[in-house]
């Protein structure tokens, strides 16, 4: 794993551990993202987009509050 900054949209993870020819470098946050949105997504315009934490953030929330940990009896 590099120190080389992620190419995508106002990413601002260094790490990237995945580079393309034609799509520069991503991190493996935002590769994880790319992958969740399905075969068909295009890539150039998902690398051009702003890295959005909130829908990860709202559905662990929500996930969160449906599933708790065992221990939390």
């Amino acid at each position: 794993m590099s120190v080389l900054a992620c190419n995508r949209g106002n990413c601002g993870n260094i790490m990237c551990s995945k580079v393309s020819n034609e799509h520069g470098y991503i991190c493996d946050e935002c590769f994880d993202e790319l992958v969740r949105t399905g075969a068909e997504t295009n890539i150039r315009a998902f690398m051009q987009s702003e890295k959005t934490n909130a829908c990860i953030e709202e559905a662990e929330a929500r996930y969160k509050h449906v599933f708790r940990d065992q221990d939390e009896d």
